[in-house]
């Protein structure tokens, strides 16, 4: 009974870890306009460059 007790707490550990991973990254855009807003408070500059997907914009036209 230790044996199933203990693989089941393991399970569910696994089992909330991937959870909390797919939380961030469904919401990965949200969680950085967050940062991007506190350091915007703070006062930081922005050291993010452009998004990889500009390099790509003229092939839509």
């Amino acid at each position: 009974m230790k044996i199933a007790r203990f693989v089941l707490k393991i399970v569910a550990t696994c089992l909330a870890v991937a959870a909390a991973a797919c939380c961030i990254i469904a919401y990965w855009d949200k969680i950085t306009e967050g940062f991007r807003a506190v350091g915007k408070r703070l006062g930081y500059k922005c050291c993010c460059g452009p998004s990889e997907y500009d390099d790509y914009a003229d092939w839509d036209e």
